[in-house]
């Protein structure tokens, strides 16, 4: 079980200033806006790299907050998680030390796509983000609500028209300079909430809206292209008005696994975590929905919504007739609320509590807070930079919500690498950008960057082309050690990611020198089936790549050559499997680096390539892109759809020159032949 001594919330909030002129200074190197995911990683990400830190925050109370969903990680998320976690972040440490359901989602399928998640207890998870701020050297906390952004004349020898100098609080007027300002105002910068025919301005209900002065900087001053973008949250439910028995039981793991690759174990102990319960909607909830419409303005806006995570409304207008699941989450250990996934809704509150009671479980429940809607302004993410920077404002970094994403896990992955940054700016040092090809970070920065949005961005596994190698179990081989590198690593954890990573080599190299005939390997592993027509010698690391084979059965056998190891036992088999899908990977990064401007047959059946998305058949069909490059560079074109490109490519190359050199060779026979012919007698 993990412990970890919190700072009291009290010392959090006394600590904390709450005026500009308790600061102990009037100028900072990094100055983060926003006590988010996103905010809450930059500012720790900055603190980490070295130089002064100030995050202002409209509540102290809120920092840390789950403000939606009470959970953590995921199909594609939980890879994020793990990554920021392999940079030194804060989310994978407080989501083992405040989760209280764990589960590997998707586990039907390989190890490169299963979704670490977790059910956390809001109260514990907000504490460790509190501590963690607190413990943090370099990093000052001020309650507080920004103005403007300051603005002064740009370094010539940088792009932009623009620099950022600084902010203006609001109320006080207090000026606070910084060479680097980064912007994580989440869904507050002009926000506007929604509950049935009534409108109001905020980001989150029971908090204060942001200054329009900082919307108008962005749009007026800046020039930047702002859109609009919607959310909402379901209502909590009163758990003792639920009747549980009528719902489908989903237990946890029996052994959770931690999200840090510094952890062993989590706080919560397996018997202690709490339970999840699945429901789904009846023919009622689609009739109240409809008969409500004309009292609901937020779904009657033209706004874009969360296309994988919408609302009630949504999917009865988009799905007529069908029966939606319904989870019933644990807001915490002791809470006495259950968070109803699947719900969320922005009628009118005697509305709500009508259409939750069309669901059998729900007959009786009662709403402690109805749910809402919210709107709020987005920048354009395709004005910025590989390292989140503002295109044409020098020193200004965004990241979260206000480029276009939705989730805890985008918010605290941009924020970390907006936050690293800021940082190396302040300290003259170059930008830095994570590629595509090595994380699940590059991947969401460069759809960011490269294809903007027009509805609120999600992670996963499937936007990435090369899944193999991104995986969740060895985020900290890609990341750590670059993270040491760029300062935003402790000695510590560099120090336990090189004894992983040495381990792990020479672990692989003891497999690869343990070599038996096949007769051999049937004998002392009798169960894991392997052919009777195999006669070569194979390793062990080919023997673990069989399907019954585990790393503890080669250890049983070969004790002092794998014992030592046994602690990477799941790792070394993930290893095994999939290397050859990994070197092939490699081998494609290589090569698609190299051969972009690969011709594209102009006679090519896009429609027969059933590995494609029907709406990128119809994309590719209508322009007919000439090259690989150009093809990467159409609308509504998917890393995964330019990867399959790739290889078709490749192959109708390697069959074009067969081909020619079948013909070739046909030719050469015939004129032997006919050189033959010409010299027999007539």
């Amino acid at each position: 079980m993990l412990t970890k001594k919190l700072l009291p919330a009290q010392s959090f909030q006394l600590l904390v200033s709450r005026n500009v002129g308790h600061l102990s200074r009037q100028r900072y190197d990094v100055i983060v806006v926003g006590g988010g995911h996103a905010g809450t990683e930059a500012a720790a990400a900055a603190a980490r790299v070295g130089v002064d830190t100030l995050l202002v925050t409209q509540k102290i109370h809120t920092v840390g907050a789950l403000s939606c969903n009470p959970s953590l990680g995921g199909i594609g998320k939980g890879h994020l998680v793990r990554e920021v976690d392999a940079l030194d972040g804060l989310c994978g440490r407080a989501g083992d030390w405040a989760g209280i359901h764990f589960s590997i989602l998707n586990r039907r399928k390989g190890p490169a796509v299963w979704g670490p998640r977790a059910q956390l207890d809001r109260q514990l998870y907000r504490d460790f983000i509190q501590s963690e701020l607190l413990s943090t050297p370099r990093l000052t906390v001020l309650e507080g609500s920004v103005e403007e952004l300051l603005l002064t004349d740009p370094n010539p020898d940088e792009p932009g028209p623009h620099r950022v100098s600084g902010i203006r609080l609001a109320n006080s007027g207090q000026s606070i300079s910084a060479a680097s300002v980064v912007l994580t105002t989440g869904t507050f910068l002009s926000g506007s909430l929604f509950m049935g025919q009534t409108t109001s301005p905020g980001g989150r209900i029971g908090d204060a809206p942001s200054s329009a002065g900082l919307s108008h900087t962005l749009r007026e001053r800046l020039g930047l292209k702002v859109g609009r973008l919607r959310t909402g949250t379901p209502p909590r439910i009163l758990k003792d008005s639920v009747d549980l028995s009528l719902a489908e039981l989903h237990p946890p793991d029996s052994c959770p696994t931690p999200f840090s690759f510094m952890n062993t174990q989590t706080r919560c102990k397996p018997e202690e975590q709490l339970p999840c319960y699945l429901t789904r909607t009846t023919p009622g909830v689609e009739k109240i929905v409809r008969e409500s419409l004309h009292l609901n303005c937020h779904i009657q806006q033209d706004t874009k919504g969360p296309r994988y995570c919408p609302s009630i409304e949504s999917k009865v207008l988009r799905f007529s007739g069908r029966s939606h699941q319904v989870w019933l989450e644990p807001e915490g250990l002791t809470s006495d609320l259950l968070y109803p996934q699947g719900l969320s809704m922005t009628m009118p509150p005697e509305v709500q509590l009508r259409l939750i009671r069309e669901i059998p479980p729900l007959h009786r429940a009662e709403i402690h807070t109805p749910g809402y809607g919210v709107q709020y302004d987005f920048v354009c993410p395709t004005q910025l930079s590989p390292s989140l920077q503002v295109k044409n404002t020098q020193g200004l970094f965004l990241a979260g919500q206000i480029n276009g994403t939705t989730g805890y896990e985008e918010a605290a992955a941009q924020g970390l690498w907006a936050g690293v940054n800021a940082a190396r700016r302040s300290l003259s040092m170059p930008q830095v950008a994570l590629s595509r090809t090595e994380s699940y970070i590059g991947v969401l920065i460069d759809d960011l960057i490269s294809r903007g949005v027009t509805e609120p961005y999600r992670m996963f596994t499937s936007r990435a082309e090369f899944r193999t190698l991104l995986r969740p179990d060895n985020a900290d081989l890609r990341l750590t050690l670059k993270g040491f590198e760029l300062g935003c690593v402790s000695p510590s954890r560099y120090q336990e990611a090189v004894r992983v990573k040495n381990s792990l080599r020479d672990a692989m190299a003891a497999l690869r020198a343990v070599s038996l005939s096949s007769t051999h390997w049937r004998e002392r592993l009798p169960d894991i089936g392997l052919s009777e027509n195999k006669m070569s010698k194979l390793t062990a690391m080919e023997i673990l790549q069989h399907t019954d084979t585990t790393f503890e059965m080669l250890a049983s056998v070969f004790p002092e050559s794998f014992s030592p190891y046994m602690e990477f036992a799941q790792r070394l088999r993930i290893e095994a499997v999939y290397k050859y899908l990994c070197d092939i990977s490699r081998r494609d990064i290589k090569r698609i680096q190299k051969e972009e401007n690969m011709s594209l047959p102009q006679d090519v059946d896009y429609f027969s390539l059933s590995s494609l998305s029907m709406e990128v058949r119809e994309i590719l069909d209508r322009y007919r892109p000439s090259t690989l490059g150009a093809a990467t560079r159409l609308e509504g074109m998917t890393p995964a759809a330019i990867q399959v490109l790739f290889q078709y490519v490749s192959i109708a190359e390697k069959q074009k020159e067969i081909m020619q050199r079948q013909q070739q060779n046909q030719s050469e026979d015939k004129e032997d032949l006919c050189a033959r012919n010409v010299s027999l007698p007539q």
